[in-house]
């Protein structure tokens, strides 16, 4: 059983930066998609990012601009994902959950079904 743990949310100013870290027990990385998703008060689930180690891709929304100011990143050794957030607007406040798909190939954001492990989430406010 895949089970993914969240870190590295807290409180930033506009402009700060962040690094969130997503550890990944149960599985090994290379098997999975593994897909940064963020959910804002009111709003519905939208993909952020998503790394695939074994095809070597990385994926952006190109939603508010995150592929511009967020960068995914892999640690295999550590069995962990980051997404480096900088830059930061009060509009990426949100819960930022981490997730896993078992699948293959490059990664997508849009096919949300595909991941089937998720972890709690941690809360990102970017406030003055």
């Amino acid at each position: 059983q895949v089970q993914l743990a969240e870190s590295g949310g807290g409180l930033v100013q506009p402009g700060g930066s962040l690094r969130l870290s997503c550890s990944v027990s149960g599985g090994d990385l290379d098997r999975y998609w593994i897909g940064w998703f963020r959910q804002a008060p009111g709003k519905g689930r939208e993909g952020v990012s998503c790394v695939s180690s074994r095809a070597g891709s990385t994926y952006y929304a190109n939603a508010e601009s995150v592929k511009d100011r967020f960068t995914i990143s892999e640690d295999t050794a550590k069995s962990t994902v980051y997404l480096q957030m900088d830059n930061l607007k009060p509009e990426d406040t949100a819960i930022y959950h981490c997730a896993a798909a078992p699948t293959f190939g490059y990664c997508q954001l849009d096919q949300q079904y595909e991941y089937t492990y998720w972890g709690q989430g941690t809360q990102v406010t970017v406030s003055s």
